[in-house]
């Protein structure tokens, strides 16, 4: 069963600049929640009972958000607010977190993880994508494979042509309806790209991904990427890329951004 689960929150959000120099992207309003709040929700809507972030030194306001704050809850009490005390984000599991010192890489972000994982299986969730999905969670369909197969199991969407080169894209041969066999995946091809299927930030691995990353050596001043780990797990054992239903937002690309606010907002008059 897939209990754990791992949120690198660390990088610079170089995507964001000038506002992620002081706001961390993951901080982003989306409504009245932050981005990272729509992340943990999807974690523990598709079952998981325990969250490992990775963050940087200049990322405490996410720790902070997901603290409880004793000073707003004795105010809002005294203030005859309790219906405010409900909607202040504590999540019902249990959050832990570890320093990233330096932005070495998604791959590396991970392996900060191995201690905590252990020999589970385990799900990753990359922040900057933000899944809409009306039926389950993106995450939760990942884990429906997984349970089934027992192998790494990737989140996967149809992009366009014109856009497979700002992610990794997966080669392999379909072995049921919106489920791949893998056998390949190029970073971010330039032309001739595989497929135009791109990996979302959902995935569920097996522990030997841990392994696979701890073994690797970081490229003299560059950063340990997690495709190249993913291309070496191909080799011992079978991946599986998975479609998700739903909706997928990279909050990195501004547009994508403006349409995921506007999207929760509609969504939220609707409800009215």
């Amino acid at each position: 069963m897939v209990k754990k689960a791992i949120i690198p929150a660390a990088g610079y959000g170089t995507r964001g600049l000038p506002i992620t120099k002081v706001l961390p992207k993951e901080m982003f309003p989306i409504g009245l929640k932050p981005a990272i709040h729509y992340v943990v929700e999807e974690a523990i809507e598709s079952g998981i009972e325990q969250i490992l972030m990775i963050v940087s030194r200049k990322k405490n306001m996410i720790v902070d958000y997901f603290d409880e704050s004793l000073e707003l809850e004795a105010f809002l009490e005294r203030e005859n607010k309790h219906h405010l005390i409900e909607i202040v984000p504590v999540p019902s599991v249990p959050i832990h977190y570890i320093r990233q010192p330096y932005a070495k890489g998604l791959g590396d972000a991970i392996r900060l993880g191995k201690s905590f994982i252990g020999d589970e299986p385990f799900a990753v969730l990359l922040p900057d994508d933000i899944m809409i999905s009306e039926k389950e969670p993106a995450l939760k369909q990942l884990i429906n494979q997984f349970n089934k197969y027992g192998k790494t199991i990737i989140g996967i969407k149809e992009v366009e042509e014109s856009k497979l080169k700002n992610y990794g894209v997966i080669s392999g041969k379909e072995k049921g309806k919106g489920l791949f066999k893998l056998d390949d995946m190029v970073e971010k091809p330039s032309k001739n790209a595989p497929s135009n299927y791109a990996v979302i930030g959902r995935y569920v691995f097996t522990p030997e991904i841990l392994s696979i990353l701890d073994d690797k050596q970081q490229p003299a001043g560059g950063e340990l990427q997690l495709t190249e780990a993913i291309k070496d797990l191909l080799s011992e054992e079978d991946c599986f890329g998975k479609v998700v239903d739903g909706e997928r937002f990279d909050i990195g690309i501004y547009e994508e951004y403006l349409n995921l606010v506007n999207t929760i907002e509609q969504a939220r008059k609707r409800k009215k």
